[in-house]
């Protein structure tokens, strides 16, 4: 069975693959929902495949709001009705003295993870360009809200803030198509930002380049649909849909570029 699903992904997904058939069978044994730590939208995309395949296991997603990034799973059986609370995930309003300091995404996240607590009980961390806030497990805010007292060399303080007074982010997402020869990562960053080869090569190899929000060393790895492709200081996209090849082989994507 995971032999013939495997086919379908990357090599170094079987892990994962085997980890989402793990829950599942835990529902089943136990009849009970359970819940995933915060996925990336490819790590999702693969969980939902995965379930869309099931009849006796459902699923539901949160992220703390419309369009999240990073969502929480939670696989249950059918007679369960999930609610906000079974997500366990929680929204932190970062206090600082906005007038006269900066603060930037990857210096929150790199405080959050420096404080010993896993990525993957971190969800997504949003601006409206000025307030930052940042979604977290639950069970972890307490704890971030005692040790993260200064973000870079700016004082902070963590609160509580309720999901329906989320910021309303200020990023700006631009759907387009586009035509590219290979779906190597090299290949797709030249395309989507108007660059060289060689100068996307350079760019991975100057560590500027994460897939999935992790670092790439690699400029050859292929990229599938639902991977986030970040570049430093142009932002990020991500394949909405791979739609077919042209007469000439090339393919024709369907991409999400955050425009900055």
């Amino acid at each position: 069975m995971n032999e013939e699903v495997y086919q379908h992904y990357r090599k170094e997904e079987q892990t994962f693959i085997d980890q989402v058939f793990g829950w599942m069978q835990q529902v089943e044994n136990r009849y009970a929902p359970y819940l995933s730590v915060f996925l990336t939208p490819r790590e999702a995309m693969i969980v939902t495949r995965l379930i869309g395949n099931s009849d006796t296991i459902l699923l539901k997603m949160f992220g703390g709001y419309e369009g999240a990034e990073r969502k929480r799973a939670l696989l249950y059986p059918a007679y369960y009705e999930p609610q906000n609370e079974d997500f366990e995930a929680a929204a932190l309003n970062i206090i600082f003295p906005v007038k006269f300091a900066n603060i930037s995404h990857g210096k929150i996240l790199g405080t959050l993870i420096s404080t010993g607590i896993d990525r993957e009980r971190i969800g997504d961390i949003i601006t409206d360009g000025e307030n930052w806030h940042a979604i977290v497990d639950y069970n972890v805010k307490e704890y971030f809200k005692l040790h993260v007292t200064k973000i870079g060399n700016v004082g902070v303080r963590l609160e509580d803030i309720a999901f329906e007074n989320l910021l309303e982010s200020s990023e700006s997402w631009e759907t387009k198509t586009i035509i590219a020869s290979s779906l190597r990562l090299d290949t797709l960053l030249a395309k989507v930002y108007n660059f060289s080869r060689q100068r996307a090569k350079d760019s991975v190899s100057s560590g500027m380049v994460k897939v999935n929000f992790m670092e790439m060393d690699r400029s050859d790895v292929t990229i599938g649909e639902n991977d986030i492709v970040s570049l430093r200081r142009s932002g990020r996209f991500w394949i909405d849909s791979i739609d077919g090849t042209t007469k000439k082989d090339n393919y024709r994507l369907t991409i999400n570029v955050l425009k900055v």
